[in-house]
């Protein structure tokens, strides 16, 4: 998949300095899981997640420029479980060197439309409270915060969009 200035692929086994680029940036890490820059196993441990789950058809991809070829990001559409029901995140994260610059609605509104040209009725993005960057993508996005939700012992602001 691409956008106008994004190419999207999936993980390989060669690309753990592409995640460990964002996973041990403090800042990029601030609002995604524990909040903590990853040691690299847990690294390791999540790439070998997003290669199995890209081999279905989901999780998180790589995000690259098309002109320069650099590391933008990583988003794609993340099976969640929430309050018991089975619901289809978009994700993203972008590498803090190109914040600002709107990759982070480029990527949100890719990953949108992929779901719901897959036939998709409801799409959510899980958003740690204070990361207020993201809560803009996501209503810019065309999703409404929905509801508070406690995950992994975080209080999460869960934005929906259904059709």
């Amino acid at each position: 998949m691409e956008t106008e200035r994004l190419v999207f692929r999936e993980y390989t086994k060669n690309d753990f300095e592409h995640l460990y680029m964002m996973t041990s940036d403090p800042n990029v890490m601030k609002y995604i899981r524990h909040g903590n820059p990853w040691t690299k196993e847990e690294t390791m441990q999540t790439l070998e997640r997003f290669i199995e789950r890209n081999k279905m058809g989901t999780g998180l991809f790589l995000a690259f420029d098309k002109e320069d070829k650099q590391l933008i990001g990583t988003s794609g559409l993340i099976p969640q479980v929430i309050e018991g029901t089975n619901e289809l995140e978009v994700g993203y994260w972008v590498r803090e060197l190109y914040w600002g610059q709107g990759y982070g609605y480029e990527q949100a509104k890719a990953w949108k439309d992929y779901g719901l040209q897959l036939g998709e009725k409801r799409l959510i993005s899980l958003i740690q409270h204070g990361n207020e960057g993201s809560m803009r993508v996501a209503q810019k996005n065309g999703m409404i915060h929905e509801k508070d939700v406690d995950i992994i012992g975080k209080n999460v602001a869960v934005f929906s969009i259904e059709v």
